[in-house]
């Protein structure tokens, strides 16, 4: 009988130690989950892509010379702001200069052989201003009364009138020649075409510059206040992308601060790169952003379209897959895990929206070392 009381001690106690060790083993398990409550969040749906800084289309500007010669003054340097119409170069110009003189002195030759041929044809200045009444195409007739004197063919000779009107295209054809003249002058004297930063200089003072089909260049400018985003959109995404969409950005120099802007343009033609189709999306920049940002700064950028309110949302890591079924693991306020199928709709980032089978304050399980009961 002493032998059957131990026995039965024995066998008693180890049962304890077993449930205890199952027990302790439990809460250890339990204490290891990590759940989330299912809850609603308005989403906004977007599309993230990457891009850089550009000027926009007029902002960037390379100035050259439309004439030959050597480079005597050059008032640009890297850097430097100028502002529209200022001087910037300046290429010689001493023959330029004479060209000039010698169509002034021209001018004033061909106005006075005007002046000789109609001193030796008109007799007087009432007889010249009836004839400019007449129209072009009258010429006196031999015995007409012309001006308060009788025309007689040795006093209006043809001849002389045609004198006349030769020396007179002579003189506009020589004004003609010193209009040109100041305007090959004027190009001797470069100016920035508008206000904005030095961005690179390609020719120096004493250097010569020839000018052909294509001028030379002397500087390129950047109007900074004048900058787009060119955002570079994924093929399976660019069906959503429309104009006058809000878009956000930001750039490495300035991780959190955050840029606005919106579509304005998308670019027809697709970039390849290495098999990637892109298409190119231009944002107009809508923040300020002045002495901030520069071309070519690489952007993240985040495009936004419909705004949907009030979805039961859960991390992705807590959906399972089984064959065509998903399914998350319940915790019940006893502890235990219940398995559930579910229906899901909308990813967005690391969340997944749940369509049926939740309800919002459920408590899934994201993860666990305990198996399905």
């Amino acid at each position: 009988m002493k032998k059957i009381i131990l026995l039965v001690s024995i066998l008693t106690v180890a049962i304890l130690s077993i449930a205890v060790v199952s027990l302790h083993k439990k809460q250890k398990q339990s204490s290891q989950l990590e759940t989330v409550a299912v809850r609603k969040k308005n989403i906004t749906s977007s599309i993230l892509a990457t891009g850089s800084v550009k000027p926009i289309i007029g902002a960037e500007v390379k100035v050259g010379a439309r004439i030959s010669g050597k480079v005597e003054r050059l008032h640009a340097n890297i850097g430097d702001r100028v502002e529209k119409d200022q001087v910037i170069a300046e290429i010689e110009k001493k023959d330029l200069e004479a060209q000039v003189a010698q169509a002034e002195a021209s001018l004033k030759a061909s106005e006075a052989g005007v002046d000789i041929s109609k001193a030796a044809f008109w007799p007087n200045l009432s007889a010249e201003t009836a004839y400019g009444a007449k129209g072009p195409t009258y010429f006196p007739q031999e015995g007409e009364n012309f001006a308060g004197l009788k025309v007689t063919m040795p006093l209006f000779n043809g001849q002389d009138l045609y004198t006349i009107k030769q020396s007179k295209a002579t003189k506009e054809a020589v004004r003609a020649a010193l209009e040109y003249a100041k305007v090959q002058l004027s190009y001797a004297t470069i100016r920035s075409p508008i206000s904005g930063v030095i961005a690179s200089v390609s020719t120096q003072e004493g250097e010569t510059v020839a000018a052909g089909l294509l001028a030379p260049t002397f500087v390129t400018i950047i109007d900074l206040s004048k900058l787009q985003v060119d955002a570079f959109v994924d093929e399976t995404d660019i069906g959503r992308v429309k104009a006058g969409q809000r878009a956000i950005f930001t750039v490495d120099t300035y991780p959190y601060k955050e840029f606005e802007g919106v579509v304005s343009a998308i670019y027809p033609k697709a970039i390849i790169q290495e098999n990637v189709v892109n298409y190119d999306v231009v944002i107009n920049i809508t923040s300020p952003f002045d002495g901030l940002l520069r071309p070519d700064m690489t952007t993240s950028v985040t495009i936004y379209q419909d705004e949907r309110k009030d979805l039961l949302m859960i991390p992705r890591k807590a959906v399972k897959k089984e064959g065509d079924s998903e399914f998350v693991f319940v915790k019940t306020q006893e502890g235990a895990m219940i398995k559930k199928e579910i229906n899901t709709g909308l990813r967005h980032r690391n969340e997944v929206e749940i369509v049926s089978g939740l309800k919002e304050g459920d408590i899934v399980v994201t993860a666990s070392n305990e198996r399905e009961k």
